[in-house]
């Protein structure tokens, strides 16, 4: 059986706006949300700037409806599934099978932290009531709970391809008949536990990063949540919505070179998008714009770079990486960029590749540096590659 993937719903919070409708306003004029951080307490918080949601904890908590006591990943993952519900009319007594599969790779960390902060001064201070949420899990399960999802509930956490992976893990249930619905994308808060170990692989940008630029130094972390509401046919016919998009392909690849790097022959990112244009039944000439991954590390871009320069030797389609808005979101980013994604094939526009000054040496090709609109697009590929060659790509398509 293979029943369509659609999309019926999208919701987002990020550096760059707190709903769908503010991100779409900030990714058309330009607007960065870099910059010094200010919710996450850290030594090296004048030093290395970040894509932090402009919300505290308490803003969220109030948004939201949960308690200010749960990790600031499930506050902002909350705030996310629930526009993306009310975006596609979905309701709690709906009564077909909805999945939640979510992503993130920090849990509760935050949490944590602070519990270890005190509880390494004073063993009686530290209240353990607020580490029991610390893994990536125990997140997904508070939300699900809150929203009502119960048919069927999962978490995937592989790195920086985690929330493009549970995409399109609901794309394969729904075409396999097993759920009617799937809430699916990612989310994670920033923390120092993901601060410092950027930091001490000597990867993060001291200044706004610049992705795909010869001189990147680069990236600047960043924090939100993303989610897309997919459903099957049946699906659609009871929300009474008509599609924004729908998924036609995806695939996953492991290079296995490194722990932290990529190949730099681009194995992993060739296999994944070579794989989600054969699974669309694309050819290269068919697709319209790349979302990249563009982290702006010098490993990362040379290696994506080379895998578009085989694939695509016959005519690069337009490409850019949105990280420079956003910072790069770790667990959430591949959900952030398929709404992003989806936002183009929607409005017909493309969204420029920011700071790009100097193009790489090593590529013909050149991102797009200026907002285009009035774009024809039918199909768009995202990219997202991850820690431990976990590759993956996702296809999406006017519906």
């Amino acid at each position: 059986m293979n029943v369509p993937s659609f999309v019926a719903g999208m919701g987002i919070v990020s550096a760059i706006g707190s709903d769908l409708r503010t991100n779409l306003d900030s990714l058309c004029e330009k607007r960065a949300g870099i910059g010094t951080m200010h919710w996450l307490s850290s030594a090296r918080h004048r030093a290395l700037p970040v894509g932090e949601v402009k919300l505290s904890n308490a803003e969220l908590a109030a948004i939201t409806g949960l308690s200010a006591r749960v990790p600031r990943t499930a506050l902002l993952s909350c705030m996310a599934a629930k526009e993306t519900l009310i975006n596609a009319g979905w309701e709690k007594e709906n009564t077909l099978r909805t999945g939640f599969i979510s992503a993130n790779t920090v849990g509760g960390m935050d949490k944590t932290e602070n519990f270890f902060k005190l509880f390494s001064k004073n063993t009686a201070a530290g209240k353990l009531a607020d580490v029991v949420h610390h893994e990536c899990g125990s997140v997904t399960e508070l939300v699900a709970d809150f929203l009502g999802i119960q048919h069927f509930v999962s978490t995937v956490s592989t790195a920086c391809s985690s929330s493009a992976n549970s995409i399109f893990t609901g794309a394969r249930m729904i075409r396999a008949g097993m759920l009617d619905y799937a809430l699916v994308g990612g989310a994670d808060a920033l923390t120092k536990f993901t601060l410092n170990g950027f930091n001490t692989l000597m990867i993060l940008d001291k200044e706004l990063c610049k992705p795909f630029d010869e001189n990147r130094q680069g990236l600047n972390l960043g924090e939100g949540a993303a989610y897309l509401l997919l459903s099957s046919e049946k699906g659609l016919k009871q929300l009474h919505k008509n599609p924004v998009a729908c998924i036609t392909g995806y695939a996953n690849a492991n290079d296995a070179f490194h722990q932290t790097a990529s190949s730099p022959e681009g194995t992993g990112s060739f296999l994944a998008m070579k794989g989600a244009m054969d699974k669309a039944g694309l050819q290269a000439k068919d697709i319209d714009y790349i979302n990249l991954h563009g982290t702006g590390t010098q490993n990362n871009d040379i290696a994506e770079g080379t895998a578009i320069n085989i694939l695509f030797d016959s005519g690069f389609p337009k490409m850019s990486s949105t990280k420079a808005y956003t910072g790069h979101t770790l667990g959430a980013s591949g959900a952030v960029e398929a709404v992003f994604s989806v936002l183009t094939i929607q409005h017909g526009i493309i969204f420029p590749n920011l700071r790009l000054e100097t193009p790489m040496k090593e590529f013909s090709f050149r991102p797009v540096t200026e907002l285009l609109r009035n774009q024809r697009i039918q199909n768009v590929l995202s990219n997202s590659f991850g820690f431990g060659g976990n590759c993956s790509s996702l296809i999406f398509s006017a519906a």
